[in-house]
């Protein structure tokens, strides 16, 4: 019932799949986004085309400063009638945080970013942190990438769907999180406190398909990896 409930909602909200320009990791996570997505906006940031490309994913819009997206590709994507939004190389914001943005103006409120894990760790980083924007305090956001979904959780009950055995990590972001009671984990937490640094957050497991984190205070990075990590 609850998978029924969770595919309606996501049926009647509007959807965007951003991709990044790092690297595509196919996997299960991957996958059960893209099946998902029933009738997507694609938003490539930037050389994020290349990673639409792997998964066949049609690009509606482009954006960035287009210095990662060679010359005769933006020609054919011209030719085919793909919106770019092109931005200055001197700017403020990374070209994922614009794609962000502007899904944000443009009113979706399920979003899923493919591609923002890669072998700069700076950039991995960032784009983990992108989450934890103001704008997308009321929208369904997540990374996926290979077998690990990445969602920040906020203040109140948050839900997570899985399966029994899954990975679960819990990693606290800017500062200690307060108040944490978690329902359907192995390991539960009974309204305690995890602090910025350690790593007592780290694998835990599902021992049921729905868990339930609440949170009192401040922001939970929450990394579920299907199966045993």
């Amino acid at each position: 019932m609850a998978q029924t409930l969770t595919l309606k909602i996501i049926m009647t909200t509007r959807q965007a799949l951003i991709f990044a320009n790092g690297e595509p990791a196919d996997g299960t996570m991957v996958r059960l986004a893209l099946a998902q997505a029933m009738t997507p906006t694609v938003i490539a940031a930037d050389g994020g085309v290349r990673v639409a490309h792997v998964f066949d994913m049609p690009v509606h819009v482009v954006i960035g400063d287009m210095d990662s997206l060679p010359t005769d590709e933006q020609m054919r994507l011209h030719d085919g009638h793909v919106q770019f939004i092109t931005h200055p190389p001197e700017k403020d914001f990374t070209d994922l945080e614009l794609a962000l943005m502007y899904a944000i103006e443009q009113g979706f409120s399920w979003i899923r970013i493919i591609g923002a894990i890669g072998n700069r760790f700076d950039q991995t980083l960032a784009n983990v942190y992108l989450m934890a924007l103001p704008i997308l305090a009321s929208c369904d956001v997540a990374i996926v990438s290979g077998e690990q979904f990445l969602r920040l959780l906020r203040v109140g009950d948050n839900h997570l769907e899985g399966q029994i055995g899954d990975t679960l990590s819990l990693i606290p972001l800017g500062g200690a999180v307060e108040r944490i009671r978690t329902h359907g984990l192995q390991y539960p937490l009974r309204d305690e406190t995890l602090h910025f640094g350690p790593a007592r957050g780290v694998s835990n497991v599902f021992i049921s398909p729905h868990v339930i984190i609440s949170v009192g205070k401040g922001q939970l990075l929450a990394i579920h990896t299907r199966g045993r990590a």
